[in-house]
């Protein structure tokens, strides 16, 4: 019997492919920056490879991001945790239109105004935007 993958590596999997496709890297591209190849890739994504913590230093370094930005969020893939705000479908993050977002709050370059549209946006989900804001 095939056991399934541990939730947090899935999840550090599933930030991997992320940000890869955020850079718009091909599994070949991150591969060859790794010395893996692009099957290996694959495993990783899908969380069926664990990614060991030498590779996932060099992982940061070819994604431009920090170690802890693969566990970010983490915590949600634990038992008893409840992973679904309330008020939000469960499959939200796997929707084209929150990738969108996402890729494009993050090509705000400038970290003040990246603040502002955040609040911006918490201000429209709170409903001041029917009180006249």
């Amino acid at each position: 019997m095939m056991k399934s993958p541990d939730p947090v590596d899935v999840h550090v999997g599933q930030r991997v492919r992320a940000r890869r496709k955020m850079l718009g890297l091909s599994q070949t591209q991150l591969g060859k920056d790794l010395g893996v190849t692009f099957q290996q890739v694959q495993k990783y994504e899908r969380g069926t490879n664990r990614i060991g913590s030498s590779r996932l230093f060099r992982l940061s370094a070819a994604l431009d991001v920090p170690v802890a930005y693969f566990f970010e969020g983490a915590e949600t893939k634990l038992s008893g945790y409840n992973p679904v705000p309330e008020g939000l479908d469960a499959d939200a993050f796997e929707k084209q239109e929150t990738l969108e977002l996402v890729e494009a709050y993050y090509r705000i370059a400038d970290p003040r105004v990246r603040k502002k549209v955040l609040g911006l946006a918490r201000l429209l989900a709170s409903g001041m935007d029917e009180h006249g804001v």
